[in-house]
C-alpha cells in the first residue's frame, strides 16, 4: 500500500491537530453532556413559590397522624372522605362508550349541543337574550379557562391596564389570571369580618365610586372562599347601581346546583342581571356540580345587543382562543350534553346533586352543633349562614397553624374550611380542635 498521505487525509490533519490543541473536558460533563454555564440562571428565572393548595397537600400526604385531616382541597368527598363519581355521570359515559363515538377535534368553539345545554341551564329556557339569539357561547377549560378568555377579551378591546374591580376577597387564582392578561387589579368590599357576612353598603358604595363603564366581576353563588352571597334583593340593588354607572360585568358561576341544592335557586342572581339588561360575560365550570373536575369542563358566553352584535362578538371569542388552545377536549362536554338533554338522566342527577349539597349543609350543622357542644361561646352563626363548599371561618392564621401543627387539621391560612372534607366520622374532632384553638 501506498504510505503517502492521500489529499482526504491532508485536509484532516489541520483538524487533527486543533483537536488535540483543545483543553480536555472535564469527566463529569463528558458523562452527563452537561453545560459549563446554565442558560437559564437563577437572576433569569427564579424559583417561583410553590401553590399553596398543592403545598397543603403535600404535607397532608407526608403526615402519617390516623386523625389528619384534608380542609383546603376545593373537591367533594363523600361522608368516607372518599371521590365521588355521580351515578348519572356513569351512565353517560355508558351510553357514550356503546354509541361508539369518533375522538375527532371539535371545533374551535367545541360541542354545540353542550354549549346549547350550558347555557339554557344557567340563563333559564325563558331567557330573553336566549330566546332572540343574543348569546354567543364558547365551550372552554373549566372556570378557569373562561375566566382567563374574559380578561383577554376585555385586555384587547377595552384596553391594557384596565382596571378590573373584584370582591375582596376573592378565589385565589382570579387575580393572576387578570393580571397575566394585562388587566390592572382593583377590589371592592364585599365581606364584613366583624359579621362573617356581605358588606353591601361598603359593596355599594366602591361600585358607584369607580369611573362610569368599569369592570366589575362578580360571584354568581357560592363566593369562594367565603360562602357569603346576596340576597334576591341585595342582587337587584346590585344590578341597579351598576347599571346606572353603565358598568361592564363578568360573572363566574362554578357552584350552580351545589350551593343549595337547586339550580335556579343558585341562578338567581346571574338571571336578576340579565333581566335588568346588562350585557354580561359568563364563565360556567362543570366541574363541583357534575364532579367532573379532571375533565375541565366549562362554558364561556356573552350577551350582545342584537344578533349582529354576537355575531362579532363570537367571531373575536374563535380568534382569542385559536392561539391558546385551538380547541378544547371532547370527553367531559359530552358527558354533561348527555346528561343535560336526557330528561331521564337529567332528572336524576338534580337529584343526586342535591344530594352533595345536602350533605354540606349536614355537616354545617353538626360542626356549629359540635362547636357548641364543645363549650365554645363564640357566634357561630356563619357556619351555616354561609353556603356552597366553603366555610370561612374566622380563624387567624396562627389559629389555622396550630390546628395543622397539634391537630394535624390542614386549611388555607385565611382561615376557608373545605367543607366537602367533613365527615359524621370526623367532624367532632374539627369541632372540637377549632373550640380549643379559639379560646
Amino acid at each position: 500500500a501506498d504510505p503517502r498521505p492521500t489529499s482526504k487525509m491532508r485536509r484532516s490533519i489541520p483538524m487533527a491537530r486543533s483537536l488535540l490543541a483543545m483543553p480536555a473536558m472535564p469527566q463529569a460533563a463528558r458523562a452527563t453532556g452537561a453545560r459549563f454555564a446554565g442558560r437559564w440562571t437563577t437572576e433569569k428565572v427564579p424559583m417561583g413559590p410553590a401553590d399553596p393548595i398543592l403545598g397543603l397537600n403535600d404535607a397532608f400526604n407526608k403526615d402519617t397522624d390516623p386523625r389528619k385531616m384534608n380542609l383546603g382541597v376545593g373537591a367533594y368527598r363523600d361522608d368516607n372522605g372518599k371521590p365521588y363519581v355521580l351515578p348519572s355521570i356513569r351512565e353517560a359515559e355508558k351510553r357514550l362508550f356503546e354509541k361508539g363515538a369518533n375522538k375527532e377535534y371539535a371545533g374551535i368553539t367545541g360541542i354545540k349541543e353542550f354549549n346549547d345545554a350550558s347555557i339554557k341551564f344557567a340563563y333559564g329556557a325563558d331567557s330573553a337574550p336566549l330566546k332572540e339569539g343574543r348569546i354567543a357561547a364558547a365551550q372552554v377549560l373549566s372556570g378557569t379557562g373562561g375566566g382567563r378568555l374574559a380578561f383577554e377579551f376585555y385586555a384587547r378591546f377595552v384596553g391594557k391596564n384596565v382596571p378590573i374591580y373584584m370582591p375582596d376577597p376573592t378565589w385565589a387564582n382570579h387575580l393572576p389570571m387578570a393580571k397575566d392578561a394585562g388587566l390592572s387589579l382593583a377590589t371592592y368590599r364585599y365581606y364584613n369580618k366583624k359579621t362573617f357576612g356581605l358588606d353591601l353598603e361598603g359593596m355599594l358604595e366602591d361600585i358607584k365610586a369607580a369611573k362610569d363603564g368599569s369592570i366589575f366581576m362578580l360571584h354568581a353563588c357560592a363566593h369562594n372562599p367565603t360562602g357569603v352571597d346576596p340576597s334576591a334583593e341585595q342582587w337587584k340593588e346590585i344590578s341597579a347601581l351598576c347599571k346606572k354607572k353603565n358598568h361592564m360585568l363578568f360573572v363566574d358561576m362554578a357552584y350552580q346546583g351545589f350551593a343549595s341544592g337547586d339550580a335556579n335557586k343558585d341562578a338567581e342572581g346571574l338571571r336578576i342581571l340579565v333581566e335588568d339588561g346588562h350585557d354580561l360575560m359568563l364563565a360556567q365550570s362543570f366541574a363541583k356540580n357534575f364532579g367532573l373536575y379532571g375533565e375541565r369542563v366549562g362554558c364561556f358566553s356573552a350577551i350582545g345587543s342584537t344578533v349582529e352584535e354576537t355575531e362579532r362578538l363570537l367571531s373575536q371569542i374563535k380568534i382569542l382562543i385559536r392561539p391558546m388552545y385551538s380547541n378544547p377536549p371532547i370527553n367531559g362536554a359530552r358527558i354533561v350534553a348527555a346528561v343535560l338533554d336526557d330528561p331521564i338522566l337529567n332528572k336524576q342527577w338534580y337529584a343526586e346533586c342535591k344530594g352533595m349539597a345536602d350533605r354540606i349543609l349536614a355537616m354545617r350543622d353538626l360542626l356549629k352543633d359540635g362547636l357548641v357542644k364543645a363549650g365554645s361561646t363564640k357566634n357561630w352563626d356563619h357556619v351555616t349562614a354561609q353556603i356552597g363548599m366553603f366555610t370561612f371561618s374566622g380563624m387567624t392564621p396562627e389559629q389555622v397553624e396550630k390546628l395543622r401543627q397539634e391537630y394535624h387539621i390542614y386549611l388555607t391560612k385565611n382561615g376557608r374550611i373545605s367543607m366537602a372534607g367533613v365527615t359524621s366520622k370526623n367532624v367532632t374532632y374539627l369541632a372540637e380542635a377549632m373550640h380549643t384553638v379559639t379560646k
